[in-house]
């Protein structure tokens, strides 16, 4: 498929520098540019490949501002990133459509119920009272629970796991490998029995509509009531999501956080690699925590932090910046004490 720019920016309401008529067929890095190409420009620390790109369209920010002219044929847009995404969007559309039918060798309850259009792939199981919505896509060897319930447009990739009477809103995506319902880790010692007594975990997961959750990630079923991942929230690959959680809507976080049971995350909030909350607090909405941070307490609203305990950048930086100068710190301060006490001795 070929589209012009001027088509490019009609779709996504920009404004073209340079030929309209340029033509593109696939996407590539701006670094990486070919003929036939578009790229994008968001980040002024790559704004020096512009020049010499070989890719024929560039989406830019309107905000960004060019030393020299280019060669390539320009698409300003308000924000260049989220263009990209609604082109590769429309691609991906394109060229992997919704696939349907199914699978003779796949295995469905026939208590279960299935919506139109609806794609199962060989060795799925669709288990009792399984309600499935219409439009959706169950990938080879997922296995779906039962009296778990899906809305519409769910895409379920090879190797999900989705235990029993779990609930799922409409157009969500859960990738390879993840699971979603496993019980919580609930565990009360028994010193007199010399073990750990399990404790049932009864409860289930919810997860509401636009949801997307990364390969092998895993959220786990409450104690009792729910756990909750809320409207809009991405997960990526290797997440922990702990009993009783309630991840606020349009929070997104980074591989390998982990969240300790029954903790509230608020709205918006984005966490980095490898953060870790502890249970049993509250974080509040629009908290951002930078890479590997550990949250041991509840955090309020509109915070960017980093560390352990969470610090704010600045402080942050500060701090670690003098720990390379701590040796010759002690080095200077063993020395002064050394001068003190000849000053002491002598004075005798």
């Amino acid at each position: 498929m070929e589209f012009t720019a001027k088509q490019i920016a009609q779709f996504i309401q920009g404004r073209v520098e340079g030929d309209e008529n340029a033509s593109i067929n696939t996407f590539a890095k701006i670094e990486e540019g070919v003929p036939g190409a578009i790229s994008f420009l968001s980040n002024p620390k790559y704004i020096q490949y512009i020049y010499d790109t070989k890719s024929s369209v560039v989406l830019i920010d309107e905000s960004l501002n060019l030393e020299k002219p280019v060669t390539t044929t320009l698409i300003r847009v308000k924000d260049s990133r989220d263009s990209v995404a609604k082109l590769l969007q429309l691609y991906a559309a394109a060229v992997n459509p919704p696939k349907q039918g199914i699978a003779d060798n796949a295995y469905i309850s026939p208590k279960a119920k299935i919506g139109k259009d609806v794609y199962i792939g060989p060795f799925a199981v669709i288990s009792d009272g399984v309600e499935i919505g219409d439009g959706c896509q169950i990938y080879p060897h997922a296995v779906i629970g039962e009296n778990t319930k899906l809305g519409n447009k769910c895409i379920i990739y090879p190797n999900v796991t989705i235990y029993h009477n779990c609930k799922l809103g409409n157009n969500v995506i859960l990738h390879a490998g993840c699971v979603i319902g496993a019980d919580g880790f609930g565990f009360a010692p028994n010193p007199e029995a010399n073990r750990y007594d399990k404790i049932p975990q009864i409860g289930i997961v919810t997860i509401e509509d636009d949801v997307e959750i990364g390969a092998n990630t895993c959220v786990d079923r409450s104690t009792m009531g729910s756990t909750y991942i809320r409207k809009g929230v991405k997960l990526d690959n290797l997440v922990q999501i702990a009993h009783n959680d309630d991840i606020g809507e349009n929070t997104v976080m980074s591989a390998q956080v982990g969240i300790a049971g029954s903790t509230k995350v608020g709205q918006w909030c984005m966490f980095g690699g490898q953060v870790g909350i502890a249970g049993h607090i509250t974080i509040g909405n629009k908290v951002f925590l930078g890479a590997q941070s550990g949250a041991p307490g509840s955090i309020k609203d509109n915070q960017s932090l980093i560390g352990t305990p969470p610090m704010e950048k600045i402080p942050y930086f500060k701090a670690h910046a003098l720990l390379n100068k701590l040796p010759d710190m002690y080095k200077e301060i063993h020395s002064l004490q050394k001068e003190i006490e000849e000053l002491k001795k002598n004075q005798k």
